[in-house]
């Protein structure tokens, strides 16, 4: 499916898709805070990032989505209730390193915040550095959530960075909590949202 917003052409990434994805998004969050701490050696981040986003496309309810020219990734994911998006067996030892035990860190300070009952979830969602406010995130998340109202389903997110924060706030997300710090890492703000009623106007 394809939608045109104000801001750019949002279109589903189907699997001749999966490597633009993988590419957006690993350009995209080479930088970011969360992604520095999780991979801290500069040269492994890039392949690290890939076999960490690799089994989220992989999941039997992933939805991918490419904005622009390949300017914006997402992946989103509808959850059954007490369904998880990775476990401890995706991030292997071998593969990972020390990054690993990071990882499963984060995840165990996480979960008791990850809703239980059926959500969609956000895990991932990108823009390529020089296109940053360009409004492509903005696109991706409209595009989605629209759906998610006309069904009636919730969302869930963490926030990365205050900046993120921000614009989540703007499309109808709420704290769910207090912000998550897992050792020296930046803070997470887990976010939950309630479906749109009619008239809302977010």
């Amino acid at each position: 499916m394809t939608a045109d917003t104000s801001y750019a052409t949002v279109r589903r990434a189907g699997d001749e898709g999966a490597q633009a994805v993988l590419d957006v998004l690993t350009e995209a969050f080479m930088n970011d805070p969360l992604v520095r701490w999780l991979f801290p050696t500069a040269g492994d981040r890039g392949r690290l990032q890939r076999h960490y986003y690799r089994p989220l496309l992989a999941h039997p309810a992933a939805e991918a989505y490419l904005a622009g020219d390949r300017e914006g990734a997402s992946v989103w994911l509808t959850l059954a209730a007490g369904e998880r998006a990775l476990t401890e067996n995706s991030f292997e030892p071998r593969v990972f390193g020390d990054s690993g035990l990071r990882l499963r860190a984060l995840g165990e300070a996480l979960d008791p915040r990850h809703p239980r009952e059926p959500h969609l979830y956000l895990p991932c969602i990108g823009v390529l550095g020089g296109r940053q406010g360009a409004g492509f995130g903005s696109a991706m998340l409209r595009h989605r959530l629209e759906r998610a109202d006309a069904d009636g389903v919730p969302a869930y997110l963490e926030a990365s960075s205050a900046r993120s924060r921000a614009l989540y706030l703007r499309h109808g997300f709420a704290d769910l909590g207090e912000p998550v710090r897992v050792a020296d890492g930046p803070l997470l703000w887990p976010m939950w949202r309630q479906p749109a009623q009619e008239g809302d106007n977010r």
